[in-house]
């Protein structure tokens, strides 16, 4: 059966493609021309996510991302800070399991505002999650991560679950890679978080252009 929403929509930004988080470094004008790279590239969600830096960091540093967004026609999604995302206006935020209520986040955030939930291999946290008023999912890690080296593994399977479960985008991230992507996009992910694979890469926005040929290739 699938779940159904509590919420109701409103015009929403689509999650699909390469979704792009960025990686925590204090070094602000980097991290722009980084972003700048993976958005010309064809990178189509950009998330800001440090956890590393003070408020006023955070701030500076996102506000400079939703311009370079804005100008790229990219929705922007800022991590674990709905008041944040208020006071810029920001497209939506992402959730982890003990970042904040989702059903609160939702009224805060309004219909029209994307919202994403971690649900790690939980279909049972994304069902919730969908229920209380998130747009899309994301499960993980789906393979050994430098960013959560912890992390416990999820199978790809679950995607699939998840797909005829709920009637919103599904997200896979943790250690993807374009060698490992395709298996996650055959198994139902709308859209593929990645951090390392991307920033670490010697040519950004080429491999930002090999992720967005995977999904050209599923759709052909």
């Amino acid at each position: 059966m699938m779940s159904t929403a509590s919420h109701k929509p409103g015009q929403r930004p689509a999650i699909h493609g390469l979704y792009a988080l960025t990686p925590d470094t204090p070094n602000t004008e980097a991290l722009f021309a980084q972003v700048e790279q993976a958005l010309a590239g064809g990178a189509k969600i950009l998330q800001y996510r440090n956890k590393s830096a003070d408020r006023d960091l955070r701030h500076q540093q996102a506000e400079g991302l939703l311009r370079l967004c804005r100008r790229h026609n990219v929705p922007f999604i800022i991590n674990d800070d709905v008041a944040l995302a208020c006071a810029l206006d920001a497209d939506g935020v992402h959730l982890g399991r003990d970042d904040g209520d989702i059903r609160t986040a939702r009224t805060t955030l309004g219909p029209s505002k994307l919202l994403g939930a971690s649900c790690y291999r939980d279909i049972g946290l994304a069902i919730a999650a969908y229920d209380q008023g998130a747009d899309h999912v994301a499960f993980g890690s789906f393979f050994p991560s430098s960013t959560k080296p912890g992390a416990a593994r999820a199978s790809p399977a679950i995607l699939s679950e998840a797909r005829t479960r709920l009637a919103i985008p599904i997200v896979a991230i943790g250690g993807i890679t374009v060698a490992n992507a395709g298996e996650l996009i055959r198994a139902g992910a709308a859209a593929l978080a990645v951090i390392t694979a991307l920033f670490d890469a010697a040519d950004i926005a080429a491999t930002a252009r090999e992720f967005g040929h995977l999904f050209e290739s599923r759709s052909l």
